[in-house]
């Protein structure tokens, strides 16, 4: 089950009246806390969406290197190589 946290959060000038105009009868959002949790789904989308562009990118490097460059490792070497 998820909780819940309240935070504060404190604006000024131009990120102050940004936010407002965006919360208004003729804005897209009823209130800042609305504003705020899109702003952060939109964020960790936008992280998760790197993570897996990056993913790919060294999937499609291995998978495009030649077979005759690989050497077998056992299930031991890998785990010292990857606690190194």
């Amino acid at each position: 089950m998820s909780r819940t946290t309240t935070m504060t959060v404190r604006l000024s000038g131009a990120l102050s009246d940004f936010v407002a105009a965006n919360v208004s009868e003729t804005g897209a959002y009823e209130n800042v806390s609305e504003y705020i949790r899109d702003l952060i789904r939109r964020d960790k989308e936008r992280a998760e969406r790197e993570a897996f562009d990056r993913l790919k990118a060294e999937l499609t490097r291995a998978f495009a290197t030649p077979e005759s460059t690989y050497h077998s490792l056992t299930a031991a070497e890998v785990i010292a190589r990857n606690k190194a």
